[in-house]
């Protein structure tokens, strides 16, 4: 997919989940989402990534899994660059701070998140030899 069509997609899923208190369809249905809000690491445009997401008590867990590919999405560089955000779940805006999970507690959230929607252990079977998929913890400021 290019970036024309990532950008068509999101615009579609943005609008749902808005129109829908934080639910949509198609290959999302089911799947708790969050819109990241994200700074541009070297543009500092603002930009909306619609994400699927699982928590760890109060703090929010999403995987910079690209579906596999062999580099991190551009959000990742853009939370390293900014870390402090918003995401937006159902109806409600949340101001957090993002941190990339390390070690032990990466492998615990990956492995949490993964138990619910399988498709992560694909991607990371994928992205094996190439990259660690990152996870990023969203801890609410």
């Amino acid at each position: 997919m290019d970036k024309a069509q990532l950008d068509a997609m999101n615009s579609k899923v943005l609008a749902e989940f808005r129109a829908n208190h934080g639910k949509v369809g198609g290959m999302f249905e089911g799947f708790p989402m969050v819109l990241l809000h994200h700074k541009g690491a070297k543009s500092g445009i603002e930009r909306i990534s619609p994400l699927v997401y699982s928590q760890d008590g109060d703090r929010y867990v999403i995987i910079a899994s690209k579906g596999g590919a062999p580099s991190h999405p551009d959000w990742y560089h853009n939370l390293l660059a900014h870390p402090d955000t918003q995401i937006e779940v159902g109806d409600d805006t949340i101001p957090v701070r993002a941190a990339l999970a390390e070690g032990p507690e990466r492998k615990r959230l990956f492995d949490a998140q993964a138990a619910l929607m399988p498709n992560f252990k694909d991607y990371e079977k994928a992205a094996a030899g190439v990259r660690e998929i990152p996870v990023f913890v969203l801890s609410p400021r």
